[in-house]
Formats: structure tokens, C-alpha cells, sequence
């Protein structure tokens, strides 16, 4: 982004934004464009690059006590079952979404603003997500506690201050010291967890056999109810899909040169993250089996804890130093790379939320402090004993919130044509409220949190999640059809006359100049502005202005009667 080319008084003087807040959002060492589209000069690395380091975030261990707790109670076949039906639908459903993403580098706040929830309306989904990565982070930090407790006595409350604090300064820079991490973290982490994993199999068969044949604390006999109840503590982890989209969100342009890789690239780092997730909530399974059949049969519960899983399995292998030393460097590494992307993440969701709601922009460094604050309490609070409780629990929420918005995009956009297919976000072109998003989250979790806490009998229980998704697929086009599209588009030409999209269908690379700020915008972040020049000439404002603004002195009148299928780009 070039230098401003006016002065910082004249950016007081001349604007209804704030200034100061203007130039802390437009630095983008820092800020990595908290509530904006990211520019082409931003997106620096190739297809593959921000593929591995949005895949490096899946070392979580979080997968392997799910997988060990849903096998524990349902036995492996339910449990498997339930894995790769959770896994197929979450791809399914993450699919649509997450292309939207890298195809026009949005996160998702952005995308659910044009898809049913309006300008204002997509804080309700924001709000849930960052809620997300405060219970995900205090989950996985709890692990890396635990850890801690376990290798050299940490006292459990200093272990949670220990894995909150060590994060903060990686991710106050971003996407550029997250990239450096994961890169160079990821094939430690692979030979510390798969090494001796695949030595087991290998050398010991038996424990296999052991592993198919486990009942868990039910007969073993496979039920639809038992896979279906299997899978709901699965879906608890789709918004992961809106962390993954953090990543892909700064993915190159698709190119005839590059469509190969970048398609790679995506499938796998986008919707495909849920393949490696399915395979760890397994592989977590399996050791919590070997735990319980070969290392310690008196270990019940604690089976589920991957700090005794993966200690257990060394200890088979290696001295009792050596598997400790092991345990602690492998789940130090895992725990500090998916929560490095949860604070980040929860810090672009929060300065969404805050600047929208506020008009201000302190900085999304304040954020990511107040993400980690509410994680350490929920530590100190204990959550990761009420793991499976509170997953499942949030699982209705959360596939209420992202089912709506893949449903419109797929129904709404592309088969219905109501929904305009271009991801419209920015401030003017969009109504505040859209009741598409909003009722259809309300209807699919409040009838499925019903379901969950046995309104309708215990039979249902199981089947909460599937009744949050089924409604929010049929409601959400049905109460687009109802109000007949006229909530989407408050415009349909944002007033600049060339086009938004590139020849081949990617978010030009055009820069214009905002007359509010004096900075350098890419194409589809800006729009004329209601203010003319001087002598009456055509000027033009950003998002970013216009999300500052508290005048709305720049912000184009409506135009009449908009109901459309397309907004200022055409091409998908």
C-alpha cells in the first residue's frame, strides 16, 4: 500500500472517519487487514505456501481426546462411523464457503455480510466464531498444561498463564510470522506424532485387533443414534473451517498457470482440513484403546488426555526420560501452532465485531489481548473437563450459523439466483440487516438446542445437529424467497466505472486513491464516494473510511427497488 499523500492533520480535519484509527487499520505488518478485503500487493505467497501453513494449524491435539472420548462410550465402530459422517457433511457444507473465501480473499465475517445476514447482521456470526476460538484456545491450552504438569511439575494454573502468554508475540505479526512458524514447525511435529505411531502398528498387531474390537462402555453394537451422537461431538469443530479460511483468504490469484496448484492448494487447506482432523480424532481412538488394553488398564478416563496418550505410547518404546522429554516437545509444538491461529483469529474476529459496532479501531493487537484474557479464564474455569459437553453443545449453534451461509451461497446464489453471486461486503452497498441469516440461524439452532436438551424426547437427542442442519437448508432459501431478494443490495453499482473483477474472474488488482484517507485501495475495496471533488469530479472513498465513518456523509444514496442477481461483478 503506498504512503498517504496527505498530511495526518489533513486526515483529522477532512474526515468523518478517524484518522489515527485509518492509519492503524492501513498497517498491514500489524493489522493483516482485520475487516478487510486483502489486496493482491498483500498476498505475496504462492498457492502451496499459504496451503501449508493453513494445514499446519491442524496439529491440534484437541482431535485426539474427541476421537478417544466418543470411542470410550460408543466403541470404534460407532465412533469411526460417526467420524466420517461428521467429516463428509463438514466438507460438504465447508466447500462452498471456503472457496468464496480464497476465490476473492474474504474472511468469513465478510462473505456472510452479501450471504443472507447484511452489514450489520453478520456480527450475530462473528460473535459465535470468536466465541469459538476462546473455548478452542482455552481447550488446547489446557492440553499444553497439562503437559507441562506432566514433564516438569508446572502447577496446572501457572501452566495455563505459561500457554497463553507464549503466543502473543507471534501473533501480533500476523500472517508473516504464522507463515515462518508453521512452515518450519510442521515436519518436527509430523516425525514426533506418526514415527511411533506407525512403529506400534507395525511391530505390535494385537494391537489392532484391539482397537477394531473395542466395545467402549456400550455393547459395541453399531446404531444409527450412537453414530449420529458420535458425530455431533464432531461438528463442534466446523468453525475450524473459519480459521482455515483466515489462511486461504491471502491465496494468489487462479491463474491458467496456476489453477493446478491452486486448487491443490484449497481442496486440501479449505474444506479438506476436516480429512486430517477425521484421521487424528482415529488415530487418537486407537491410542486411547492402547492405552486402556496394553499400558494401563487402570487408566479410565484420563485415556482421553493426549499428554497420557502420546506419554503412554513413548513410554512403550523408550526410556521413561526420553518418552517425557518427547511427549513435552511434541505437544509444546502442537498446542502453540493451533493457538497462535486461534488468538489470530479471534482477533480478526473481535476487531470486526468492535469496529462496525463502535466506529472506531484501537488496534486488533488490543484484541487478541482480550481473546486470550477470556481464554485463561475459561482454563482457570476448567472447561476442558466439560469437553464433550460443551461441544456438542455449541456444535447446534455453530452449523446453524455455517450451514446458512453455504446454503446461500449454493441455493440462494447459484441455483436460486436471488442472492447475488459477487460476496458484496462494503458499507453502503449493503442493507444493515437482512433477515435471511438471522432467522435461519435462530430457527436451526433454537429448534436443534431443543432437540439437544430432550424438549422433544430422548430419542431426539442424538439427532440435535442434523435437525440444525436440515432447517437451516430449508429455511434459509425459503425466507429468501419470501422476502423475494430484497434485503441483499442496498446498490447494485457501487458508482466506479470499471470493472471489479479481472478477465479471469479474480478481484482486479486496480488501485485508486480515497479521497478520505489520501491512501492507495485496490479495486474492490472502494467505491465512489457521495462527496464530490472540488469541481465537481468523481472521487472515490474505502471500506475502510466508510467503516470509520460516522458522518455517513460518504456513503451513496440507495437506489430504488434493488432485488438482484448480481452486484458489481458477474463473474465466479
Amino acid at each position: 500500500m503506498d504512503a498517504p499523500e496527505v498530511t495526518v492533520g489533513a486526515l483529522g480535519v477532512r474526515s468523518g472517519a478517524r484518522g489515527g484509527d485509518a492509519r492503524a487499520a492501513a498497517e498491514d505488518s500489524l493489522e493483516d487487514y482485520a475487516f478487510r478485503y486483502v489486496p493482491r500487493s498483500f498476498r505475496r505467497w504462492s498457492a502451496l505456501s499459504v496451503g501449508g501453513t493453513a494445514l499446519g494449524s491442524i496439529a491440534f491435539l484437541a482431535d485426539f481426546s474427541i476421537g478417544a472420548s466418543i470411542g470410550l462410550h460408543h466403541g470404534t465402530s460407532n465412533a469411526v462411523l460417526g467420524i466420517l459422517l461428521a467429516s463428509v457433511i463438514i466438507f460438504l457444507v465447508g466447500f462452498p464457503v471456503a472457496y468464496y473465501a480464497a476465490r476473492y480473499n474474504l474472511d468469513l465475517d465478510l462473505i456472510a455480510r452479501g450471504s443472507g445476514f447484511g452489514y450489520y447482521g453478520s456480527i450475530i456470526t462473528t460473535v459465535v466464531f470468536a466465541g469459538f476460538t476462546c473455548i478452542f484456545f482455552a481447550l488446547e491450552g489446557a492440553i499444553m498444561a497439562q503437559g507441562l504438569e506432566a514433564a516438569v511439575g508446572i502447577p496446572l494454573p501457572v501452566g495455563y498463564v505459561i500457554s497463553t502468554v507464549v503466543v502473543i508475540p507471534i501473533v501480533i505479526f500476523g500472517m508473516r510470522a504464522l507463515e515462518r512458524l508453521q512452515f518450519w514447525t510442521t515436519p518436527l511435529w509430523l516425525a514426533l506424532a506418526l514415527l511411533p505411531l506407525l512403529w506400534i502398528v507395525f511391530t505390535e498387531p494385537e494391537a489392532v485387533t484391539d482397537f477394531i474390537d473395542f466395545t467402549g462402555a456400550s455393547d459395541g453394537t453399531v446404531s444409527f443414534s450412537a453414530i449420529v451422537a458420535s458425530a455431533a461431538v464432531c461438528f463442534a469443530l466446523t468453525p475450524q473451517l473459519a480459521e482455515q479460511i483466515d489462511y486461504i483468504r491471502v491465496m494468489p490469484p487462479r491463474t491458467a498457470a496456476n489453477a493446478r496448484s491452486w486448487w491443490t492448494a484449497f481442496v486440501f487447506s479449505g474444506p479438506g482440513w476436516v480429512i486430517f482432523s477425521g484421521t487424528k480424532q482415529v488415530i487418537g481412538l486407537f491410542l486411547a484403546v492402547y492405552l486402556v488394553t496394553k499400558v494401563d488398564p487402570s487408566i479410565g478416563d484420563r485415556a482421553v488426555e493426549p499428554v497420557k496418550q502420546f506419554l503412554g505410547m513413548y513410554q512403550s518404546l523408550l526410556p521413561d526420560w526420553v518418552a517425557l522429554g518427547l511427549a513435552l516437545i511434541l505437544i509444546v509444538i502442537a498446542q502453540v501452532k493451533i493457538n497462535v491461529t486461534n488468538a489470530y483469529s479471534g482477533s480478526l474476529a473481535w476487531s470486526n465485531v468492535y469496529t462496525r459496532v463502535k466506529k472506531r479501531y484501537p488496534g486488533r493487537t488490543v484484541f487478541v489481548v482480550f481473546n486470550l484474557v477470556i481464554a485463561l479464564a475459561l482454563m482457570l474455569l476448567d472447561v476442558f473437563s466439560l469437553i464433550s459437553f460443551v461441544l456438542s453443545l455449541y456444535a447446534n449453534v455453530v452449523m446453524a450459523w455455517l450451514v446458512t451461509i453455504s446454503a446461500d451461497i449454493v441455493i440462494n446464489k447459484h441455483l436460486l439466483r436471488i442472492s447475488p453471486r459477487f460476496p458484496e461486503f462494503r458499507r453502503g452497498m449493503l442493507h444493515d440487516w437482512n433477515p435471511v441469516g438471522p432467522v435461519s440461524v435462530a430457527a436451526a439452532s433454537g429448534l436443534s438446542l431443543l432437540c439437544f436438551v430432550g424438549a422433544f424426547g430422548a430419542d431426539f437427542q442424538p439427532f440435535s445437529v442434523l435437525v440444525a442442519i436440515g432447517v437451516a437448508v430449508v429455511v434459509t432459501p425459503a425466507m429468501a424467497l419470501a422476502t423475494r431478494g430484497r434485503f441483499y443490495l442496498r446498490r447494485r453499482t457501487d458508482g466506479i466505472p470499471t470493472p471489479i473483477l479481472d478477465r479471469d474472474g479474480n478481484p482486479s488488482g486496480e488501485r485508486l486513491r480515497c479521497h478520505v484517507t489520501g491512501y492507495m485501495f485496490e479495486r474492490p475495496d472502494m467505491l465512489a464516494s457521495a462527496e464530490s471533488g472540488p469541481r465537481g469530479e468523481l472521487q472515490f472513498v474505502s471500506s475502510l473510511a466508510l467503516a470509520l465513518d460516522e458522518s455517513d456523509r460518504y456513503v451513496l444514496p440507495p437506489e430504488p427497488a434493488v432485488r438482484e442477481r448480481d452486484g458489481p461483478g458477474r463473474r465466479s
